[in-house]
């Protein structure tokens, strides 16, 4: 058996990776899952039963591209987005379509948490404050809601775990997804019973828990029909798509941090203990990586900026980003003044916000759309030059950034972000995301390699570095203060704004 599967149950997709024992990805394949529903300003719904009929399309694809026997893949593993909440009832069906990660409407569930526990106390349990994003609060809002679906509920689980428990029958969770499930002692790498008992939910309905290489199931009879794998692959139980796409670029030891644009953004570093801001403003949350932690600044609409901006655009011509960037790359560092804040589906870091609202300002009328464009860019990178800020508070070790995602296939972002960060940047020779990380998990899983740590080394190349522009940083340096100064002048109008989030 040569082969490793990884499988990453991504916003806009589900993708499926095949790889060898050396490392080397032989195939992949993508199916599109139906854009998720916003029935209120704020709310994000998916089905999940289209997150299962996708992860089978991707895997049959992925299989039958290259021709291999099912019976040589040695081990599945799965990543996805985190901090999703679907609720099954007692016969495992789902009960409702699952609230995902982007959802902004449990802000008053936040609230009652933290006049219940406090603040302080609700970090101290679980390393993180309560966030509207995180799937306790999500499971608190249907009980507040929807009392006949509340009825019946009786197991929660996070999106990729659905899928798992499909494939394989069995109710199981890694550490690392379920640090973002706000039910986690994170320090301790268990469920935190005073959290539950604290809010009145039941153990029994929190699946059992695992580190991210350990085999957790087996796929099984009706997994095997659906996906053309054979019956019994183990299947590991893998990580959320950061602490997985971390993996899957090296991001595993103390002092390596990752960049990644897509939907969100994220700021990635590794870290040998829970290390946590005390104002809650980065997550803590367990690593993939036995033993290990991370700490993570989220920008909600980093690559959704761009795309929004893109969208509003179809209408004419040259809108394709590669258009628009190319445009962009005319305009000087700085964007001669016009500023972007990224905030379109609220902010988590540093404001933890879901009132924030974008804002492009700084417009004279000699601006084109190429300023903007390039405001846009430089303003989703000053929204992840905050968390670097915060390592720095926390002093949390970068040594090197990796970038990935969307603003690491751009030429213009990769200088963007070297030029804001201060620091050079690493541009990898593969970079297949969360589902080559978890095809690794995978693999130490299968024992291809010992440990996480040895799998990296292996099989991880770094192929570009991008230098600062010692000509860009200083302007950028400046901008990015005007950038800091926008959110507390406008944060009384956001709430004044409020749509009832």
């Amino acid at each position: 058996m040569n082969y490793v599967l990884g499988i990453d149950v991504g916003t806009g997709g589900t993708r499926a990776v095949l790889a060898g024992r050396d490392g080397e990805i032989i195939s992949s394949a993508t199916c599109e899952h139906v854009p998720f529903a916003s029935p209120k300003t704020g709310w994000a719904e998916q089905d999940p039963q289209d997150w299962y009929q996708a992860t089978g399309s991707a895997i049959r694809q992925a299989i039958t591209t290259v021709a291999i026997n099912p019976s040589d893949i040695s081990a599945v593993g799965l990543a996805g987005q985190m901090h999703g909440a679907v609720l099954l009832d007692n016969d495992d069906q789902v009960l409702r379509p699952a609230l995902i990660w982007c959802d902004q409407r449990t802000q008053a569930q936040c609230d009652w948490l933290n006049a219940k526990l406090g603040e302080r106390k609700i970090i101290e349990l679980t390393c993180n404050p309560a966030l509207t994003n995180f799937t306790l609060t999500k499971l608190l809002w249907v009980r507040d809601h929807e009392p006949e679906i509340w009825k019946r509920f009786r197991r929660v689980l996070l999106p990729k775990d659905y899928v798992r428990f499909r494939l394989t029958g069995e109710h199981a969770m890694d550490v690392a997804d379920a640090s973002g499930t706000l039910m986690l002692d994170v320090a301790h790498r268990r469920w935190s019973q005073e959290m539950m008992s604290a809010v009145g939910l039941p153990m029994s309905c929190l699946p059992k828990l695992y580190e991210s290489p350990e085999v957790c199931g087996r796929i099984c009879e009706a997994g095997a029909a659906h996906t053309g794998l054979k019956q019994g692959t183990p299947v590991v139980a893998g990580a959320g798509d950061q602490a997985g796409g971390a993996v899957g670029m090296g991001i595993v030891r103390t002092g390596a941090v990752s960049a990644t644009i897509g939907t969100s953004g994220v700021v990635f570093a590794a870290t040998d203990s829970p290390n946590m801001d005390p104002k809650g403003r980065v997550h803590t949350f367990c690593h993939a990586v036995p033993g290990r932690w991370h700490v993570m600044g989220v920008t909600q609409a980093a690559g959704l900026s761009f795309r929004w901006f893109r969208d509003l655009l179809r209408a004419s011509p040259g809108f394709s980003y590669d258009d628009l960037t190319r445009e962009a790359a005319t305009v000087p560092p700085g964007s001669d003044g016009v500023l972007w804040a990224p905030y379109l589906m609220g902010e988590r870091t540093p404001h933890l916000d879901p009132n924030a609202r974008a804002t492009l300002t700084g417009l004279a009328a000699s601006h084109t759309r190429a300023h903007v464009t390039r405001a846009i860019l430089e303003g989703v990178a000053f929204s992840l030059r905050d968390t670097f800020s915060l390592f720095d508070e926390m002093r949390v070790p970068v040594r090197n950034i990796r970038l990935s995602g969307g603003g690491a296939r751009s030429p213009l972002w990769r200088q963007i972000q070297a030029d804001v960060y201060g620091h050079e940047v690493e541009i990898l020779a593969a970079e297949e995301g969360a589902a080559y990380g978890a095809a690794l998990l995978a693999g130490v899983g299968a024992k291809f390699w010992k440990s996480v740590d040895e799998a990296c080394d292996a099989v991880i190349k770094v192929q570009q570095r991008i230098r600062p522009d010692p000509s860009a940083i200083k302007t950028l340096a400046i901008q990015y203060e005007n950038f800091r100064r926008l959110y507390p002048a406008l944060k009384p109008l956001f709430a004044d704004m409020n749509p009832g989030v």
